[in-house]
């Protein structure tokens, strides 16, 4: 019998199913193992949570940058401040 027909996963296993399952490479069978494990594990039930929280956060950013002259400007200060130090 293969090791790849396994219905229980390890927690190792089961977090790698999930980062895969984040960049949607996971198979079908590998999210069935997931979900089995979920049932029972609350530890990788916890990780798994976190972990579609951050795909959320990446997917959809309400971060506002600033532009390009300001950093440069910034960066200017912070070169001025430091050679003050010395």
């Amino acid at each position: 019998m293969s090791t790849g027909n396994k219905i229980f996963v390890s927690c190792e296993n089961a977090n790698h199913i999930c980062d895969k399952s984040q960049y949607n490479e996971s198979s079908f069978w590998e999210k069935v193992k997931l979900n089995i494990h979920l049932i029972y594990c609350k530890a990788c039930r916890k990780y798994t949570s976190k972990n579609i929280k951050l795909t959320k956060l990446f997917k959809d950013p309400k971060v506002v940058s600033i532009n390009q002259s300001a950093k440069d400007a910034m960066k200017e200060q912070l070169k001025k401040k430091m050679s003050e130090q010395d």
